[in-house]
């Protein structure tokens, strides 16, 4: 396969006849689709490279066709399919989630919350209903509609890409038949305006003192529940119960307004269905990504996702006669590991961990892609004598023969000159989490000694937060 910054550069220059000046890849998301953000002297740009051309045809076009009838979407300049790559309006880096992080201390951060949601609840209407009119739903990709298929399909990602890696305990047919008698009921709501389907905070971006929308390939005909479930219900913004009540007031009074033919009570009847629909969809794509594709930022969002689904059974509880669905939900919001993935934004974390190199280099479940990897395995190993063999790197007899070694107290002194100063800068630039990894043959002895001193090191000298866990050992404490 091609370079695709090649291709992109190639192409940019045959569409505006100048040579970019740089191309600098964009962070991964979610998606397969790989953006490159394109400087040049008549402006910047989005390049986008993407292998499937289905997907790259549907989203075009809805671009287009959302341009035609009067929403805020980035414009298309060009593409070329053949090569998979097309250009679009950089639309810059602020998205509506970046915004709330940025407001959420503030004194008056509720009010600011309300109001930047009532201008994307204000879009809606056009992005919904006025979208709908003359819009060709046989280019949408993956279906034309959320249909019955795309129910199952989201629930059994649910089931698959979640459930079945965390070995939540069900019973497979019992299972199947609550998501048949869910999907029975939901079907029932209608599905005839534009869904935009993943309508959520990433995907809203804040440009020029305007809200635009982005990601919607994968738009299609659908019940109006379901972007409005999208964004209240996601995990990450966090909204207050009271605010996405006042929010959800607020959309019903815009569409009755706006629309003689809306029905406040119609729309209710299924509303918290879907809010379950898309949870579960979110939950499996959270899975997916952290636990398949082994990116743990996905993981992140798991507690907020299950005090969300909490919430939802307290409060609004689905209204049908559920076998297997609602143990399952409860297996889910009792289990220890999702705690696992809370990230305390409060406070500076220093995650360190000794390990066998036989069995990997320890996740990162921050999300922040890894930290430090030290090799202690050319350093003296005590495991060779006997007479350490069953000690460990905790154990003086075995502290003592190390610290006796000249090249061992070399090697830590480095890594921890290395170690101090990322500290002190990332404290100073307000990071909330370093990870430090020491490995070794067996993960006993050499990596374990590391991983206390700097322990002991980093806890005399900053307020910080310390965990250590030692792989091999089974041991994982907080200093």
């Amino acid at each position: 396969m091609s370079d695709p910054i090649k291709l992109i550069e190639d192409f940019f220059s045959q569409w505006s006849g100048k040579k970019p000046e740089t191309i600098v890849p964009m962070p991964e998301s979610g998606s397969y689709r790989r953006y490159f953000r394109i400087s040049s002297e008549i402006g910047q740009f989005m390049g986008v490279f993407n292998m499937d051309n289905r997907e790259n045809r549907a989203f075009i076009y809805l671009d287009r066709h959302l341009l035609q009838t009067g929403n805020h979407v980035p414009e298309v300049y060009a593409e070329n399919l053949e090569k998979h790559v097309y250009l679009e309006q950089d639309l810059g880096d602020v998205t509506l989630l970046d915004y709330l992080v940025s407001i959420r201390k503030e004194p008056d951060s509720e009010d600011r919350i309300r109001d930047i949601y009532r201008h994307v609840i204000d879009a809606m209407p056009g992005l919904q209903v006025r979208a709908a009119q003359g819009l060709d739903y046989t280019i949408c990709y993956p279906r034309a509609e959320f249909d019955v298929q795309s129910m199952m399909w989201d629930m059994n990602y649910f089931k698959y890409c979640l459930l079945k890696p965390l070995k939540i305990d069900f019973f497979e047919q019992d299972l199947e038949d609550d998501f048949q008698k869910i999907v029975t009921w939901l079907i029932q709501a209608g599905s005839n305006s534009f869904m935009f389907r993943d309508f959520q905070s990433r995907n809203i971006m804040l440009h020029d003192n305007e809200l635009y929308f982005i990601d919607f390939q994968g738009g299609r005909r659908g019940p109006l529940q379901y972007d409005l479930a999208s964004l209240l219900f996601e995990a990450k913004t966090r909204l207050a119960d009271h605010i996405r009540q006042e929010l959800l007031d607020y959309y019903l009074s815009v569409y009755k307004r706006t629309f003689p033919w809306f029905d406040p009570d119609k729309f209710l009847e299924y509303y918290y269905g879907i809010v379950y629909l898309r949870l579960m969809q979110a939950m499996g794509a959270y899975g997916f990504r952290g636990y398949i594709e082994r990116k743990p930022l996905f993981l992140q969002s798991l507690p907020d996702a299950v005090r969300t689904l909490s919430w939802l059974m307290r409060n609004k509880p689905l209204p049908l006669d559920l076998v297997s669905l609602p143990g399952v939900f409860e297996q889910l919001i009792d289990l220890p590991k999702i705690k696992d993935y809370e990230i305390k934004h409060d406070t500076f974390t220093v995650t360190i961990n000794s390990f066998a190199y036989k069995n990997g280099i320890p996740q990162d479940n921050t999300g922040n892609g890894g930290g430090f990897v030290f090799d202690c395995r050319a350093l003296n190993n005590p495991g060779r004598y006997d007479e350490y063999k069953t000690l460990t790197g905790r154990d003086q007899a075995v502290v003592e023969f190390l610290e006796s070694k000249a090249d061992v107290m070399d090697f830590f002194m480095h890594t921890l000159h290395i170690v101090d100063h990322a500290v002190a800068n990332y404290l100073d630039r307000g990071f909330t989490s370093l990870m430090v990894n020491y490995g070794c043959t067996g993960g006993q002895h050499r990596s374990v000694f590391m991983a206390e001193r700097l322990s002991a090191y980093l806890k005399n000298k900053y307020a910080i937060n310390l965990v250590i866990t030692h792989h091999e050992l089974g041991k994982n404490r907080t200093a």
